[in-house]
């Protein structure tokens, strides 16, 4: 069989600014065009100046020279995608970079630079995205399509929260992307051996753009990242991506505008960082049945400096998505972990999308949360409060105890109802802190063992109908009974329950 002939125009690299380059002779690109200089290398068309063409460079960026050829197809950029990504860790130009060889597969070619789907395309969100956090979502509900921000100060366990986000949706059909950009690579190799550890790498792909990766690659991860979850979205699956982290996203492309020449703004970003971040967000959603119904997820993460989230890039991603969650280091450092601030953290969905049970327990979780905290600032500077603010104390420090939460053990929906329903029946209130967290490991276990037709049953109709309520005050009962030498007060709990 004949070769095909194929036809292309043909640059020469005339100066390169680290992963910036000016090309000449290419007369007929088109901006955001994908170049290519040699297998390890390629370029994105960024912008024209005169005669020459600035591109972005891709890959193995400083082994590129001046005088190098550079071929063009004059083809928008796409990049491969497909299951053959699910447990793999890949680049900025989905190639990968895990050591296990190429990604064998037929696949599909996606645009990078995909329009978000319209209006008349999607349908409003309903459906609960069960995280596994009790402090979300008993309070600050999450819904499949929704774009929810993630901001806090350094090491407060925003990249955590996320992972066990991710670990949560185990069995649950979730295709699930973590977009690494601007990490340290032992920082990623953690991420990826945590998923390992949890058995989420098989409904998981990462894709690395690390501390050490050009700017150019840091620039381009969470684009691609987006795209490798739009290929399950379009086919009615369900898809959840994390942007670890969109501040580092937006130094990586002040640094590209800066060599580009283009006029610095604020904080010196150029003066369209808000459409870079927007045209991203936009992307996520829920289709409607015509489209096969697929939802896409984001939790963006975005880093403060000491507390500040007025900074330039975070009050645009507030701007742009559907709610924040304020991690505060205040509360980090009283051993609240993870330490969300329900005051500052909001959804815009909340407990439109939770089930029916969630949202009858947790109906005044969140006034009574942040009522505890103000009076509990207010009782330091007293030394006598009546006995009403007291039990209002003890109330806040054991629904505190409950939102405490090890890293790497997210709690399933079954769980959260029972500590719920148990916090609604005034049982914690006579229990020590020790009984609590013996309660809160424990319960699970024992319903499993002891009442499996109930957690069936709450799994299936999550209602709190009448025979719900009794088999959950029988394995209450029993709970209890069995753990009589534990509790100083287990007859003050037997008459609670």
């Amino acid at each position: 069989m004949a070769d095909i002939l194929q036809i292309h125009e043909v640059g020469t690299i005339r100066e390169i600014k680290r992963s910036v380059a000016k090309i000449s002779g290419l007369a007929n690109c088109m901006n955001g065009q994908l170049l290519e200089i040699t297998p390890k290398i390629k370029g994105m068309v960024l912008g024209f100046a005169g005669q020459e063409v600035s591109v972005l460079l891709l890959g193995a960026a400083e082994e590129a020279k001046v005088g190098d050829k550079v071929y063009s197809k004059q083809e928008s950029f796409k990049i491969l995608t497909g299951e053959g990504f699910l447990g793999r860790v890949v680049n900025a130009l989905a190639q990968a970079v895990d050591g296990k060889g190429p990604v064998l597969q037929k696949g599909e070619h996606y645009p990078v630079f995909r329009d978000a789907p319209g209006i008349l395309e999607r349908s409003p969100l309903a459906e609960p995205f069960e995280t596994g956090i009790l402090a979300i979502d008993a309070t600050i509900a999450i819904g499949k399509g929704q774009r929810e921000l993630i901001i806090g100060d350094r090491m407060l366990g925003k990249s955590s929260l996320c992972i066990d986000t991710i670990i949560n949706q185990k069995d649950k059909g979730v295709v699930c992307v973590y977009c690494c950009i601007g990490r340290s690579h032992a920082s990623l190799e953690k991420t990826v051996g945590t998923l390992k550890d949890h058995g989420a790498m098989d409904y998981t792909m990462v894709v690395s753009a690390t501390a050490s990766s050009s700017v150019g690659d840091q620039y381009l991860a969470p684009y691609t990242a987006c795209t490798l979850g739009e290929y399950f979205m379009d086919r009615g699956r369900d898809v959840f991506v994390v942007f670890d982290d969109l501040s580092k996203h937006a130094w990586a492309y002040r640094q590209i505008s800066l060599l580009l020449e283009r006029s610095p703004g604020r904080d010196a970003y150029p003066g369209d960082v808000f459409y870079l971040h927007s045209q991203l967000m936009e992307r996520a959603g829920k289709l409607n049945l015509e489209r096969r119904g697929g939802s896409m997820t984001f939790f963006p993460i975005a880093e403060t400096v000491q507390g500040d989230f007025t900074g330039y890039i975070p009050s645009n991603l507030v701007s742009m998505t559907d709610g924040q969650i304020y991690l505060s280091a205040a509360l980090f450092s009283t051993g609240l972990k993870p330490a969300i601030d329900l005051g500052l953290s909001v959804s815009r969905l909340g407990n439109k999308v939770q089930s029916a049970a969630m949202k009858e327990l947790s109906a005044m979780l969140r006034l009574e949360y942040i009522q505890y905290q103000e009076t509990l600032k207010m009782t330091r500077l007293k030394t006598g409060v009546s006995e009403q603010v007291n039990r209002n104390l003890r109330r806040g420090e054991i629904i505190t105890q409950l939102f405490i939460q090890d890293k790497g053990r997210p709690y399933s929906l079954v769980e959260e109802l029972f500590l719920l329903y148990a916090l609604r029946r005034n049982i914690l209130d006579v229990l020590p802190p020790a009984a609590i967290e013996h309660f809160k490991k424990n319960i699970l276990k024992f319903t499993q063992e002891h009442f499996s037709s109930l957690v069936e049953k709450l799994r299936a109709q999550k209602t709190l109908t009448h025979a719900v309520t009794k088999g959950l005050d029988e394995c209450l009962t029993a709970f209890f009974k069995d753990s009589d030498s534990q509790y100083a007060d287990g007859t003050k709990i037997k008459e609670r329950v």
